[in-house]
């Protein structure tokens, strides 16, 4: 069993920076790879705000910080990614994006390299003929903010080899995460079960059943969430989460992963939540007010 000594680390955006970073501090020399030096700089940006942040909080060591910055670089040509031993995938979260990118990395990879997709919504098995790899193709879907929620997704398909599944544990154990085995069907664990739960929350905003502050504040001291509904939704990404939901849809014709037709109205609003200043919240201010929906 061939041991994962390299990574490489495709998407340089909040989710790829976030798995570089634990990557780096568990000692794996990281190369990340991003489509221009201007995205490759803001990648290492957002890894550096970050560490700094938990050196702030007395999280992170100076000394730790310094290796994990030591254990990165940042390219912008997949065949500077070639000598990865595990290349994991976090783009955009569109199988045609995803298939061709796999294609690209067969030809360069190492026949015993490890291809591992980010996602969180799609089929692994939908990947896996592309990858030229299928015994090879994995899913390992992490949890954001990465450095900090300890969850990671092992999704194996028909195809995966027992191998491949074994070192892909062994991997995310020696990032100091928590691995879970996931069947490969569309959301897995996590996302199946937390989907129509923000839908649902959308759905009786829409019925009238509360307002935003009572449903966030009935779920927090009701069910012992750490946050809201709401709150989650603009964490997670208005945007992300529609389109995890259109995909499950797609998936199982279920209508519980229908988007509601509010959550539709507000992505293309460019309401998208904390990234764009403005979901269910407003985060103008201090601490952050309700928005007018129209509702």
């Amino acid at each position: 069993m061939a041991k994962i000594k390299k990574v490489g680390v495709i998407g340089g955006g909040l989710m790829g920076s976030g798995i570089a970073q634990v990557s780096a501090a568990a000692g794996f020399p990281t190369t990340v790879r991003e489509m221009s030096e201007d995205l490759c700089a803001k990648s290492r940006q957002s890894i550096e705000k970050t560490l700094a942040k938990g050196i702030e909080r007395g999280k992170v060591t100076v000394e730790e910080r310094d290796k994990t910055l030591a254990n990165l670089r940042f390219a912008t040509k997949l065949a500077d990614l070639a000598d990865s031993d595990i290349f994991i995938e976090a783009v955009v979260e569109d199988l045609t994006v995803k298939n061709a990118l796999w294609s690209e990395l067969d030809k360069i990879a190492s026949q015993d390299a490890i291809f591992a997709s980010n996602t969180s919504s799609l089929t692994i098995i939908a990947m896996a003929t592309a990858s030229g790899r299928a015994d090879r193709m994995i899913g390992l879907h992490f949890f954001n903010p990465v450095p900090l929620m300890k969850l990671v997704e092992v999704v194996r398909t028909i195809t995966t080899s027992e191998d491949t599944e074994r070192r892909a544990m062994d991997f995310v154990r020696a990032l100091g995460k928590e691995p879970v085995r996931a069947r490969d069907s569309s959301g897995f664990i996590v996302n199946l079960l937390l989907i129509p739960y923000m839908l649902d929350a959308i759905n009786a905003l829409e019925s009238g059943v509360a307002s935003v502050e009572d449903i966030d504040k009935g779920m927090q001291l009701g069910a012992g969430y750490p946050m809201g509904p709401f709150t989650l939704l603009d964490f997670v990404g208005l945007d992300t989460a529609y389109k995890i939901a259109e995909i499950m849809f797609a998936e199982y014709r279920d209508k519980r992963y229908a988007p509601p037709p509010l959550l539709k109205r507000m992505v293309l609003a460019g309401m998208l939540g904390k990234k764009s200043g403005k979901g269910f919240y407003d985060y103008s201010s201090n601490p952050p007010r309700v928005s007018a929906l129209g509702l």
